[in-house]
C-alpha cells in the first residue's frame, strides 16, 4: 500500500500531457540560440568581421579621393569625415541583414531546420535570438570599420550626441536583421537571398544619402529620399558625430526621426513575429 503511494506521488510530480514544463521566458535556451549564431559567425569572422571592414574603407579611400579632393567641405567638415558615419552605419545594416538571412535559410536548404523549430522555444525567443546575433555581428562590424577609419589621415569621429549614435545604429541593425529574417524565412535557395540583397538592400543603402546631402537633389527625389528609412539611419548616426543633419534644421526632427525608426521597427518585429508563429514555408 505504502509503495502504491508512493508510486502515485511520484507520478503527481511530472504535469499532464500537453501542459508547458518551461513557462516564461526559457532564458537558457534563447541563450543557447543566441551564443550558437554569434558563434557560427565568429568561426569565419576574416570573412563576417574583417572583410566587410576593409571593403567599407576602400569605399572611403575611393569616394575620398574622387570627390573630397581641394579642400571640399559637407555640412561645414572635410568630405572624408562627413562620409566616415554613413560608410559605419551602412556596414553594419548590411551585415546584420546578411546575418539574419543566413541562420533559417541554411537550415532549410541543409534539411536541418528542425534543429531551430524542435527545441522549447517560442516564435518571440526564436526571433529575438536570431536578430540579437545578428546586431552582434553589426556592432562588431561597426567597431572594426570605426576603429579602421580613426586610423585614416584625414577623418574625425568626434562624438557630438552619444545617445544618436547608440540609438540609430541600433535601429539600423535591428530594422536589416528583422528583413534579413523575414528574407530567411521566403527564400528557397540563396539566389533569393542574394536578390533582396543585391535589388533592396544595396540600392536603399547607397541612395540614403552615405556619399551626399539630400538638399542637392531635385524636390521629387528629396521627396523619395525621405521615404527611404535607411536615410533617417544614416543622417541621425551621422548626427551623433557632427552634431548636424539634413533630416531637418532642428535637433527635434532628428528626435522625431528616432521616435519613427523606433515605431517603425516595432511594426516589423510584429509582422516577422506573426509570420514565424504562422510557420509559413517552415512547417509546410
Amino acid at each position: 500500500m505504502a509503495n502504491q503511494d508512493q508510486k502515485h506521488a511520484g507520478s503527481d510530480a511530472f504535469p499532464l500531457r500537453g501542459e508547458p514544463i518551461i513557462t516564461g521566458i526559457n532564458r537558457i535556451g534563447l541563450w543557447s540560440l543566441y551564443i550558437k549564431e554569434v558563434r557560427r559567425f565568429l568561426k569565419v569572422q576574416t570573412q563576417t568581421i574583417w572583410a566587410p571592414a576593409v571593403t567599407t574603407l576602400l569605399f572611403l579611400v575611393i569616394f575620398s579621393v574622387a570627390l573630397g579632393r581641394s579642400g571640399r567641405e559637407v555640412l561645414g567638415v572635410p568630405f572624408a569625415t562627413f562620409v566616415a558615419p554613413g560608410l559605419i552605419v551602412m556596414a553594419m545594416m548590411q551585415n546584420a541583414f546578411a546575418n539574419s538571412s543566413f541562420s533559417l535559410l541554411a537550415g532549410k536548404i541543409q534539411g536541418t531546420i528542425i534543429d531551430l523549430l524542435m527545441p522549447p522555444l517560442s516564435e518571440g525567443e526564436l526571433m529575438g535570438g536570431i536578430v540579437a546575433a545578428a546586431v552582434t555581428r553589426g556592432i562588431l562590424v561597426g567597431g572594426a570599420v570605426g576603429l579602421a577609419m580613426v586610423a585614416w589621415p584625414g577623418v574625425s569621429l568626434s562624438i557630438a550626441h552619444l545617445w544618436a549614435i547608440i540609438w540609430f545604429g541600433l535601429m539600423g541593425s535591428i530594422m536589416l536583421a528583422l528583413l534579413g529574417l523575414l528574407t530567411s524565412i521566403w527564400a528557397e535557395k540563396f539566389d533569393h537571398n542574394a536578390a533582396i540583397s543585391n535589388f533592396i538592400v544595396a540600392p536603399l543603402s547607397l541612395l540614403s544619402g552615405t556619399f551626399y546631402v539630400i538638399d542637392n537633389l531635385a524636390p521629387a527625389f528629396q521627396t523619395i529620399s525621405r521615404l527611404n528609412p535607411f536615410f533617417y539611419v544614416i543622417s541621425g548616426f551621422r548626427f551623433g558625430f557632427l552634431g548636424q543633419s539634413d533630416i531637418g534644421d532642428t535637433n527635434a526632427a532628428v528626435v522625431q526621426s528616432a521616435i519613427g525608426l523606433g515605431v517603425f521597427n516595432l511594426v516589423l518585429a510584429i509582422i516577422t513575429y506573426r509570420v514565424l508563429k504562422s510557420g509559413w514555408k517552415l512547417k509546410d
